[in-house]
């Protein structure tokens, strides 16, 4: 059996919302930052809104939810190209659910995946909603995480 392949990723995260006092009270900065990944472009980030954030930016919440998202469809396209069905349309409508829990933080308690599928005629319409339980526990991120991922997928012939 061959070794497991190792995958590194490396991400610069910069705070950018010092507005002259640093942290020295917690009204007094700004917790916007700027996402950085050589050679592509930044992404600006900040806090969620309720927690003194710039809704303007995107928070680690949304990102969070994004990723297993994007990972879900990567996955999902990539069976589907496999199994010779031919997807011509994905979107996601992907939610989080996160809980705060006082003093201890929060934590996720579930995300719900969302998926709505148009495949070309002549494609196996079966198998491409089954592709979805094949592409969720393919999942890097889905596989990370220690809270449900579930599915809840639409696949309709265009």
């Amino acid at each position: 059996m061959a070794a497991p392949r190792e995958h590194s990723y490396a991400v610069q995260v910069r705070w950018t919302g010092n507005t002259g006092e640093g942290t020295s009270h917690y009204r007094g900065y700004e917790r916007t930052h700027e996402i950085r990944i050589e050679g592509k472009p930044v992404i600006s980030g900040s806090s969620d809104p309720a927690f003194r954030g710039d809704r303007s930016r995107y928070n680690p919440e949304e990102l969070f939810v994004a990723s297993l998202s994007a990972c879900h469809m990567l996955w999902y396209l990539h069976l589907c190209a496999d199994a010779g069905i031919v997807v011509a349309a994905y979107r996601d409508n992907a939610t989080g659910t996160m809980v705060e829990t006082g003093r201890e933080g929060g934590h996720f308690s579930e995300v719900v995946l969302r998926p709505s599928v148009s495949i070309e005629k002549g494609g196996d319409e079966r198998l491409a909603q089954n592709l979805h339980e094949k592409a969720h526990r393919l999942c890097f991120i889905a596989n990370s995480v220690n809270f449900p991922v579930r599915c809840e997928p639409k696949v309709e012939v265009a």
